[in-house]
């Protein structure tokens, strides 16, 4: 399929429309990821979480074929800060404007709020994903050398685009998360007996005492209420202020997940009597379980672990999903069974100045990743050897 040489820049989502953009986000190559759909994405900029008051200003790419139809698209923001997107980067922000540069605007192409891998450069399966690729990137340069933006950033990207990126001349970098996987379990009592007994033990006492506190519901679809994301956003405003100071999603985010995903979410609450006490907000995806957010309004022992890990491992089990993506930092959940992996995010940085800085780091960075990940799999591992 040929397609059109021009690329096309949106100030909302909902200019280049559903139809067009999920026809690119439903690539088989990476189809299921519900952060790079159009309804996520929508909902972001429609609760005014995701938009130029807060930051985020949408100037997402697209590519047409020959007949006029979407081909290609690239979720993408000019940024005047680096909060809300768990790729770290104040301190080169910092460097280049003690140095006397200005670092704001930066491009950052991602899903705004969300540190889970996805594919970021989206394209039909009919038309030629090279081309479309290089399509893309080429407009997001050519928009940094527009706005003077400092560089071009892509975060949270799948291992393949990072290999593509970095072969583009980007900086390439590499962080940790930690994920269960799901080795075929029959159950979680199956999960279990693949740990050492001490492991077991403690998660069987841990599960116990949680438990044994509340009552735990796990919704998901129709059974999703406005009651219950009420509930849900007096946690996740609790939880917010404690450890940001400023939350990023509004209420009517929540409402218009509810409205439009709810086969997406599955939401884990614990009630106390007649009181919702604590909650965890999941996201499904054809290739795993998303935990997004978790807040309480009672401190109850081994609740947090309950809700956010051994509930989202009962539930991928259940399901037949492969893995659980448990979200950004949190080395205790090693001992909960999410051993640690790597992410990636790729980077073009416009002034030669910094750019050379930063790639000496990238590299000294990534060989610590590598042998950080190694020990705490090493060191800290609950599964039992052999």
């Amino acid at each position: 399929m040929t397609l059109r040489p021009a690329v096309s820049v949106a100030r909302r989502i909902a200019e280049i429309g559903r139809e067009g953009w999920d026809a690119c986000a439903d690539n088989p190559a990476y189809a299921g990821n519900p952060f790079i759909r159009f309804d996520f994405l929508n909902a972001l900029e429609e609760a005014e979480c995701a938009v130029e008051q807060t930051g985020w200003g949408p100037q997402h790419l697209s590519v047409e074929d020959e007949q006029g139809r979407v081909a290609a698209v690239m979720p993408l923001y000019l940024k005047s800060h680096s909060q809300g997107e768990y790729i770290f980067d104040h301190a080169w922000a910092d460097a280049y404007e003690r140095a006397g540069g200005r670092y704001y605007p930066k491009l950052l192409c991602a899903a705004p709020f969300t540190p889970a891998t996805g594919a970021r450069l989206l394209c039909r399966p009919d038309v030629d994903a090279e081309a479309a690729r290089e399509m893309l990137l080429a407009g997001g340069l050519q928009l940094c050398e527009r706005y003077g933006a400092s560089g071009l950033n892509l975060n949270f990207v799948t291992e393949a685009e990072w290999t593509w990126l970095g072969a583009k001349g980007l900086g390439r970098r590499e962080g940790q998360q930690y994920h269960w996987q799901n080795a075929g379990y029959r159950d979680f009592e199956d999960f279990l007996g693949a740990l050492s007994s001490g492991r077991r033990k403690t998660i069987r006492r841990e599960r116990r005492e949680a438990q044994a506190a509340v009552e735990i519901h796990r919704l998901t679809g129709s059974d999703l209420t406005e009651a219950h994301w009420d509930a849900f956003f007096r946690f996740y405003m609790d939880t917010g202020s404690r450890k940001w100071g400023r939350p990023y999603l509004t209420r009517l985010f929540f409402s218009l997940l509810g409205e439009r995903m709810a086969d997406r979410v599955l939401l884990v609450m614990a009630r106390r009597g007649d009181r919702w006490v604590a909650g965890a907000l999941n996201l499904i995806g054809e290739d795993g379980l998303y935990g997004r957010h978790w807040g309480c309004v009672e401190d109850i022992p081994f609740l947090h672990f309950e809700l956010c890990y051994y509930q989202a491992i009962e539930w991928a089990i259940t399901h037949g999903l492969p893995r659980v993506e448990a979200g950004a930092q949190g080395q205790h959940k090693i001992a909960r069974g999410y051993l640690p992996k790597p992410v990636f995010s790729a980077h073009w940085i416009a002034d030669p100045a910094l750019r050379g800085p930063v790639e000496r780091f990238l590299a000294q960075e990534r060989a610590a990743v590598d042998q950080e990940m190694e020990w705490l799999e090493e060191a800290f591992s609950p599964f039992r050897e052999g």
